[in-house]
């Protein structure tokens, strides 16, 4: 029989050191350890990363905790004190990337300054993710998603006019720093090893990422002294794009804001005398009748339940769905064919359902090796052995506390 070539991963070689805690640092490692990357995490001894006890807990650990660090080879180290930095720099060493989400100057305090990260391993891309970025005078203070997803213009967008504000319903401003990250380390990479340059440093603040994906929010302020206002669910100056109520008290989201879309749709919710009438025929007009489209909208989706809206309006061509919660997602065909519900083996649970990978590459796939372990230093021997700390070395650093 032919043998198969061993499976490759893109990141394959790639190695990784997190001094991370909570979302942004450890969700943009987990991307990476998807792919490949060999990821060592560090944690405080005894304690951990806090979010092993956030939100919804088994047997004292957070269900969290076991997707953020997968594929991850954590371990306990206390970077703070003399013993446990030289332990670190010797991991630096053999690293290509490391990703820090402290307050700006944090680990140049405990001695990992810009001048001796380079000094330590010349090629070293060092990416820090933030609140406000690495300057500026807001660098020193405490940044959460939630202060940049304020900060960065989501929040005054988000919710109804007449009502506050309100939470996208994840830490998003997080999340999408994460992605930043990731998308820096691997330019970054590129740039070093097929463009033959050093290792640099990378710079990633939470308002900054939210306030990338503002769309046209600031030459509509600059040019035309647009100040973009919450609209609820729908999708201000694009029309049809909202949300309708179905008979089974449900919601159908229908998005039939293209012209030939729109035509569509009228034929489907029985209002063929509108069909070619120039009040309709291209988004500014629409905009402008926007109450009387979602009334008749809203009175077609009325007289049908939520699978019958969805499945008539996709029959012809009109983007729909339902909002779906967490049950829907599970239950979903399309999800289980992509293979975005994943159940990972669990040593206590048997089997976890997690969230697949994504994106989805044709020739070298990620992979969920294992789940985040639930022991704080799990990995401290194979680690520490690695970079030629012996068995007695390893037991006085545990002694101490250290590790």
């Amino acid at each position: 029989m032919k043998e198969l070539p061993e499976k490759k991963y893109p990141l394959e070689g790639v190695k990784v050191l997190e001094m991370g805690s909570l979302i942004a640092g450890p969700f943009s490692t987990r991307i990476l350890a998807d792919f490949g990357a060999e990821v060592i995490k560090i944690e405080l001894p005894k304690k951990g990363d806090q979010i092993r006890n956030w939100r919804v807990l088994h047997e004292g650990t957070s269900l969290w905790w076991y997707v953020q660090s997968r594929n991850k080879k954590t371990i306990s180290l206390d970077c703070r004190t003399e013993e446990g930095m030289e332990i670190t720099k010797k991991l630096l060493k053999d690293c290509d990337v490391l990703v820090e989400n402290f307050r700006p100057g944090t680990i140049a305090k405990w001695g990992l300054t810009p001048e001796r990260l380079k000094e330590i391993n010349p090629k070293l891309i060092t990416c820090h993710i933030s609140g406000y970025g690495q300057d500026g005078p807001y660098k020193d203070r405490a940044g959460f998603g939630a202060i940049g997803e304020a900060m960065g213009g989501l929040r005054y967008l988000t919710g109804y006019p007449d009502l506050p504000p309100t939470r996208v319903g994840i830490s998003i401003g997080d999340s999408v720093a994460s992605l930043y990250s990731v998308i820096g380390v691997l330019m970054a990479l590129y740039h070093r090893d097929v463009n033959n340059g050093e290792g640099q440093s990378i710079d990633v603040s939470l308002f900054e990422s939210i306030f990338s994906l503002m769309e046209s929010l600031l030459p509509e302020y600059d040019a035309a002294g647009v100040k973009r206002e919450r609209t609820g669910s729908s999708m201000p100056g694009i029309a049809p794009s909202n949300i309708y109520k179905a008979n089974d008290g449900k919601y159908v989201v229908i998005a039939a804001n293209g012209d030939n879309i729109f035509q569509r749709l009228l034929k489907v919710i029985g209002r063929n005398d509108l069909v070619g009438d120039e009040r309709y025929t291209t988004n500014e007009k629409r905009v402008a009748n926007l109450e009387f489209i979602d009334g008749i909208i809203q009175d077609w989706t009325l007289q049908h339940s939520l699978k019958e809206c969805v499945d008539l309006l996709n029959d012809n061509g009109i983007p729909a769905g339902a909002i779906y919660s967490i049950e829907d997602i599970v239950e979903d065909p399309q999800y289980k064919a992509r293979d975005m519900i994943v159940e990972a083996p669990h040593p206590e649970l048997g089997t976890l359902k997690v969230p697949g990978i994504v994106p989805k590459l044709s020739d070298t796939p990620g992979e969920i090796k294992w789940l985040g372990a639930k022991e704080i230093g799990v990995f401290n021997n194979q680690v520490l052995k690695e970079i030629g700390l012996t068995d007695d070395q390893i037991q006085q650093l545990c002694e101490k506390g250290i590790i």
